[in-house]
């Protein structure tokens, strides 16, 4: 099984292939992609719609049983906070399954310039004087006190959407 996930960034390589685990011949390939969407996507449809763009042209790459879309955003979550979210899609190029990582709300100094246009990956490296939070343990890192990083948050996501993929379970 050949799998491309559409992004270099090595913890969403390392989080899919985390995903796909154990599974029989499986390999995971990087396949540097455009989501189609905001550099800081904003609402759950703009990030989903950016997981599924990059899952579907991750699998067009050529020669994939699997493509893997990993996306990170922000939404309001129906309150006036501003809520750290992730998808992940997973495409056999007929149909693309859906899964959502954890959220967390952002604190409102962060919240304050992420709705002033800036992107949140650059913030948190500015507002925690860090270097790549986007490239390590993540938002969702900081803000669990390192309980969960980015990678695993990541793979949860990536998990769920692989789901239909590789059980029995969805076949009704």
């Amino acid at each position: 099984m050949r799998v491309a996930v559409g992004s270099e960034n090595p913890v969403k390589v390392a989080a899919t292939e985390a995903a796909i685990g154990d599974l029989p011949g499986a390999t995971v390939d990087a396949v540097m992609i455009d989501s189609g969407v905001a550099e800081q996507p904003t609402g759950l449809a703009e990030t989903r719609t950016g997981a599924s763009n990059r899952a579907r042209r991750a699998y067009e790459a050529g020669g994939y049983t699997l493509g893997v879309g990993i996306e990170g955003g922000v939404a309001t979550l129906g309150t006036d906070d501003l809520y750290l979210v992730m998808w992940a899609a997973v495409t056999d190029g007929e149909r693309v399954e859906l899964a959502a990582g954890p959220s967390v709300r952002l604190p409102d100094s962060v919240t304050e310039r992420v709705r002033a246009g800036e992107e949140l990956g650059p913030v948190m490296d500015d507002a925690f004087d860090r270097e790549g939070v986007a490239r390590g343990e993540g938002a969702i890192g900081i803000f669990t006190g390192g309980t969960v990083d980015r990678e695993d948050a990541l793979r949860s996501a990536v998990a769920g959407a692989l789901g239909p993929f590789v059980t029995a379970s969805y076949d009704d």
